[in-house]
C-alpha cells in the first residue's frame, strides 16, 4: 500500500495570506503546505482519496492521480471538503457515481451544501457536466469493504465536532483530533504507520498540540508516525530535528510505502 500526502497544512495553509513570518517566506518547498488531504493506493491498485481540500485539483495533478475509486471524509469543515467539485473530472471520465463515505452528520452537511452533486434530479444543461456522488454512511468501529480493502471509521473529538479517523490495514490516519480516547487508541494500535495532526506547541481547543501528538504516538506504538495539519509555527527542518526517532513531519507530496 502507498500513501501520498496531498496537503499537510492547517486551514490557513502555509504560507498564510498577509503573514510576514520567516516560515511563510521560506524557500524550503517542504514549508509550503496546502490544506490537508491524502491518497491511499492499495496493493490491488485501487485509489482511495481522504478528504477533498480546496486545492484538490492542483494536488492531484502534482501526484499524478488520474482515477479515484472512493472518497473517505473525516468531517465537514471547509478545509477538508471544499474541493469536492474537482471530483467532476473523475465521474465524467469513469462514467459512474463516485462512492463517498463518512459519518451521517458529515454526509448530510455535504448534501446540504453541495446538493447538485448528490441529487440526481438536478441535471446539468446539455453539454455541461457535474460531479456525481453516492453517499455511504459508515458505522464507527465496524470494518467496511471499500475499494477492495477493509476500512474502519474511528471517531475522535475535534472540539464540539466528531471526526472520523481511519484504519486502513496497516495505516492509521488521524486528522483534526483534539484527543484520541482509549477506545480509539485500541482500534489504531497495531498499525505500522500513524498519521497524526499536530497544530501548535501550545495547547489548542480543538487540535492536538505537538506534545500531545507525541503522547498519542507513544500510546499507538506505530513503527513510523508522520505529523500533519501543521502551521507556520515551525520550519519543517527545525521540527524534524527535535522530534524523537520514528516520528517526523510530513510534507506536501511525500509518498511512503506501507
Amino acid at each position: 500500500m502507498k500513501l501520498t500526502f496531498l496537503g499537510t497544512g492547517t486551514s490557513f495553509g502555509v504560507p498564510q495570506l498577509g503573514c510576514p513570518c520567516e516560515v511563510c517566506h521560506s524557500t524550503d518547498p517542504r514549508d509550503q503546505r496546502t490544506r490537508v488531504g491524502a491518497v491511499v493506493e492499495t496493493d490491488a491498485g485501487a485509489i482511495i482519496l481522504i478528504d477533498t481540500p480546496p486545492e484538490l485539483r492542483i494536488q492531484l495533478l502534482r501526484a499524478n492521480v488520474a482515477r479515484v475509486d472512493a472518497v473517505l471524509y473525516t468531517h465537514g469543515h471547509a478545509d477538508h471538503t471544499h474541493g469536492i467539485d474537482d471530483l467532476r473530472a473523475f465521474t465524467v471520465l469513469q462514467r459512474q457515481h463516485l462512492p463517498v463515505y463518512g459519518s451521517r452528520e458529515t454526509l448530510a452537511g455535504l448534501a446540504r451544501k453541495f446538493d447538485y452533486i448528490f441529487d440526481d434530479s438536478i441535471r446539468p444543461l446539455p453539454g455541461t457536466y457535474k460531479p456525481q456522488a453516492r453517499a455511504v454512511e459508515l458505522e464507527p468501529g465496524r470494518p467496511t469493504r471499500i475499494a477492495g480493502v477493509d476500512v474502519t471509521a474511528v471517531p475522535v473529538p475535534h472540539g464540539p465536532v466528531t471526526v472520523f479517523a481511519y484504519r486502513i490495514g496497516a495505516l492509521a490516519y488521524v486528522t483534526d483530533a483534539k484527543r484520541v480516547p482509549s477506545d480509539a487508541v485500541a482500534m489504531l494500535r497495531g498499525a505500522r504507520v500513524l498519521v497524526l495532526n499536530a497544530l501548535f506547541d501550545d495547547p489548542h481547543p480543538s487540535h492536538l498540540s505537538v506534545g500531545e501528538a507525541l503522547d498519542v504516538a507513544r500510546e499507538v506504538g506505530a513503527e513510523r508516525t508522520y505529523l500533519t495539519h501543521l502551521t507556520h509555527d515551525n520550519f519543517h527542518a527545525a521540527l524534524a530535528a527535535r522530534l524523537p526517532s520514528g516520528i517526523e513531519p510530513a510534507y506536501d507530496g511525500l509518498q511512503i510505502t506501507i
